[in-house]
């Protein structure tokens, strides 16, 4: 067996990450690696992951980087170090053994499909769009060139994405017939979006309705040139900003001429709360969730939070299938972690939350940064505290463009014939408008 013993890195950036695991921080390790590892030579990397592997129990990843480290030209080698990185979550780190596997046999389709793999856990859709493109007279439809459709989709590039779909056989596997179903279904809603959307890399409403038939109601105005394009990074949420999701959600409703009935209550406590003043806004009736009840408007605050809940994955496992005439409404939807269903409409997008009426932090008189009690009044006490609010838009820092009601009526007018259609399967990746994240 290869012996890491008095083995270690050379290059100054493997040596911080080296220097970590000295600490005993192996998220610290990997935050190295993730910044410095995608040019530093294979084997000492391996080095480096190995022991990290080690401290952290994953014996499939130590026994492939110790392997690595031993034979860092070996093609098997390096696809199995590539696949151990992936099945364990850090697959930035898969990417430059994968591409040097492909190189080595560049006929590979299972290198080929974990590179691809990779890449596409890493949001890196381009990159699998050219090593994918480079290949096209020899890929299988399925899943071969399927991914690169959905690369192509997931990168912004509409042309490439509906030539390829042309050649898309239809898949003698029943197991792709949703899948095949799911991206006819993007590339319908992108021709009914086109008209009334550039779909360019910073139109982030048009793009959350192309990959999951969300309805954007509002863009963050902070931001937009710093990475943001309209998405929120830590949010303290507000009762005005409630206000102002559900009356944007009016009028989505009245600009796409669907009518509910009622409004259906999930369980969780912040969904309760801003499900009882969305039933003041819309002039409905509330009704408890019931996954089967047609022509209603189902309100989340969070998915994630209701997915948390006691009967949370069975209240999403109700809502992946849709009810005729049933619309899902989410208030703040985590776009770095997304929900495993996909809303129809969603207030805005976010990294982290806090609502309302949980504690906030606040400063107090000497300056100092504290978090505040939670809200612990009765929730129709808090509804009507959302009604009573002022939902006028946030100035913000003046760089993000405007977004008055009637744009978003415009959009969803153009979309509406499209929209409310297929499953609520959940996003695997933020699409083409890039954003900042924050660890």
């Amino acid at each position: 067996m290869f012996s890491r013993r008095n083995r270690r890195p050379k290059t100054p950036e493997l040596l911080q990450a080296w220097a970590a695991l000295d600490e005993g921080d192996i998220p610290g390790a990997l935050r190295r690696l993730r910044h410095g590892a995608d040019d530093q030579p294979l084997g000492e990397v391996a080095l480096v992951v190995a022991r990290a592997a080690a401290a952290a129990g994953f014996e499939d990843l130590r026994e492939a980087a110790d392997a690595l480290a031993a034979r860092p030209e070996k093609a098997r080698a390096l696809y199995d170090f590539g696949y151990a990185c992936i099945e364990r979550g850090v697959p930035y780190l898969a990417i430059p053994a994968l591409r040097e596997a492909l190189d080595q046999a560049p006929d590979s389709a299972a290198v080929l499909r974990e590179l691809v793999s990779a890449y596409e856990r890493e949001g890196r859709h381009r990159e699998a769009v050219d090593v994918l493109a480079a290949r096209q007279s020899g890929l299988a439809d399925w899943p071969d060139r399927y991914l690169l459709v959905f690369n192509a989709l997931m990168s912004g590039d509409l042309a490439l994405a509906r030539r390829q779909h042309a050649l898309l056989s239809d898949p003698d596997d029943a197991m792709w017939q949703p899948t095949r179903a799911r991206q006819r279904r993007m590339l319908e809603r992108a021709a009914s979006a086109e008209p009334a959307s550039p779909l360019d890399l910073t139109d982030l409403r048009g793009w959350q309705y192309v990959l999951g038939g969300t309805v954007l109601g509002t863009l963050s105005p902070y931001g937009w040139n710093a990475g943001m394009a309209g998405r929120y990074a830590w949010l303290q949420d507000s009762h005005d900003q409630c206000l102002r999701g559900l009356l944007r959600l009016k009028a989505v409703l009245g600009a796409t001429g669907v009518h509910p009935t009622s409004v259906s209550l999930l369980p969780d406590r912040s969904s309760r709360i801003l499900g009882r003043a969305a039933a003041e806004v819309l002039e409905l009736p509330t009704e408890p969730f019931a996954p089967d009840r047609e022509d209603t408007v189902v309100v989340a605050y969070d998915l994630n939070e209701v997915a948390a809940a006691d009967q949370g994955p069975d209240i999403l496992g109700g809502l992946f299938e849709r009810t005729s005439g049933q619309v899902l409404h989410e208030h703040a939807s985590n776009w770095t972690d997304p929900p495993v269903v996909t809303a129809d409409s969603v207030t805005l997008l976010h990294q982290s939350v806090t609502a309302p009426w949980e504690g906030q932090l606040r400063v107090d008189d000497e300056g100092n940064v504290e978090r505040g009690a939670p809200d612990d009044r009765p929730e129709e006490e808090i509804a009507a505290q959302i009604l009573a609010a002022d939902p006028s838009p946030d100035e913000g820092d003046g760089e993000t463009p405007a977004d008055p009601v009637d744009k978003l009526t415009d959009f969803v007018t153009a979309v509406r014939g499209s929209w409310l259609s297929g499953d609520r399967a959940g996003l695997t990746s933020s699409g083409p408008v890039a954003g900042s994240r924050f660890l």
